[in-house]
């Protein structure tokens, strides 16, 4: 038993982690300096803001191979972004979004999201009005209720129709992936955000990852509908 593991506690050995941050610095501080030593005294100067679900199991940063230093990250259950709205209550994802496009300076905002998320699971749980039984996840995924409006082609007359929220509740990437075109809108609405995106010196991208495959999904420049590319 881990002596830090306070007596007659049955929560999980988290000891690793401590050892992994050892691992990091040994690296880092010790046979490599060289670049947290630039970062301190430079500061930092991510290329890219990476707006990513709070899950466990996709880290944008471990999924991408990127060094401290390049991405600024911006965690939140189904890596939803709000509109914009001055005033807002508590606005972490806002000042987040701010601080990185208005002094941070990012070219590239990349919305990610992923297959089997459970923020997207609640969400369609709310759309059929079964709301789960929390303090604020229901309000929070509600904001991305637009994507369980999904239309298809329902004949060859070029007719739409919605699919069902069964349909959808077998398959949620539909609405995973609608969500990441959500918030690739609502990001347009932030006015700082937009005038840079119009002025060709910042770009938006959608990226949604298959846990089960390794897959990798990405938008085209311009626009928010997802493709398999990897």
């Amino acid at each position: 038993m881990n002596e830090d593991r306070a007596a007659g506690c049955t929560c999980r050995d988290i000891s690793h982690l401590t050892a992994g941050i050892r691992a990091f610095k040994a690296r880092h501080y010790g046979a490599e300096p060289g670049l947290m030593r630039s970062l301190v005294e430079d500061g930092q100067a991510p290329a890219t803001l990476m707006i990513s679900c709070s899950d466990s199991r996709v880290d944008p940063a471990l999924l991408s191979g990127a060094e401290p230093g390049e991405l600024f990250t911006l965690r939140n259950v189904a890596n939803l972004v709000p509109p914009y709205r001055q005033g807002a209550s508590l606005p972490g994802t806002g000042a987040a979004i701010e601080y990185a496009v208005r002094d941070l300076k990012v070219d590239h905002i990349v919305v990610m999201g992923h297959a089997h998320c459970g923020g997207i699971k609640a969400l369609i749980g709310s759309a059929e009005g079964k709301r789960m039984a929390r303090d604020f996840i229901n309000d929070w995924v509600e904001l991305a209720l637009d994507a369980c409006r999904i239309h298809v082609t329902s004949d060859g007359n070029g007719g739409r129709r919605e699919i069902s929220l069964d349909l959808l509740k077998d398959n949620p990437a539909l609405v995973e992936r609608a969500a990441i075109a959500g918030s690739l809108d609502n990001l347009l609405t932030y006015p700082w955000l937009k005038a840079r995106v119009e002025a060709g010196d910042l770009q938006l991208h959608g990226w949604w990852f298959d846990l089960e495959t390794g897959d990798l999904w990405q938008t085209k420049p311009g626009e928010t509908r997802l493709f398999p590319v990897l």
